[in-house]
């Protein structure tokens, strides 16, 4: 399933780089999905690790996922989809309210996620500054630490994992000394 998973997504984003680099698209889910998978070996998680953005960025329906994947699989995907439409401050107060329930699964993605994102955003930092908000919709870097902060809170439950860690100590290398 995973292999298929990675083929799906593969087509999907097919042509498309990471914002602001040369980097193709996939790098991202295929990161994010090896990330997920440091945290669960279920299958199903991985695979919505690889397919995350294919709904939000790639035009494909739940419906086709659940018919390519599976109900769960569609599910947690659909979990981890922003609704484009809405404004980034929309979407991101969405995504931090969403986690306040979220199950543990979902948890897992979204850090596998924004681990992946962040990553980026850190080796960036250190090549252009400050200049890297320039690529974002969102180009107030507070605003970026405000979302990628509260993240970290809410995903504390994840603490015992090292990528749990990492996510932390970038957000400091990024945004500054976090609390505790």
């Amino acid at each position: 399933m995973v292999e298929k998973a990675v083929a799906f997504a593969s087509k999907c984003h097919e042509g498309t780089c990471r914002k602001g680099t040369q980097i193709p698209y996939i790098v991202h889910p295929l990161e994010t999905a090896v990330i997920a998978s440091l945290m669960t070996s279920d299958q199903e998680i991985i695979c919505a690790a690889l397919l995350h953005d294919v709904i939000e960025d790639a035009g494909v329906t739940k419906s086709q996922l659940e018919k390519e994947f599976g109900c769960r699989v569609a599910q947690l995907v659909m979990e981890e989809t922003e609704d484009k439409t809405k404004s980034w401050k929309e979407r991101k107060s969405a995504t931090l309210k969403h986690l306040e329930q979220a199950s543990e699964e979902i948890k897992i993605l979204v850090l596998a996620d924004k681990l992946s994102n962040l990553r980026t955003t850190a080796r960036d930092y250190l090549l252009m500054g400050d200049e890297i908000w320039q690529r974002f919709n969102e180009k107030d870097k507070s605003q970026h630490a405000w979302y990628y902060l509260n993240i970290a809170r809410l995903l504390s439950e994840l603490e015992q994992f090292g990528v749990y860690q990492e996510y932390k100590t970038l957000c400091e290398h990024v945004f500054g000394k976090i609390y505790e």
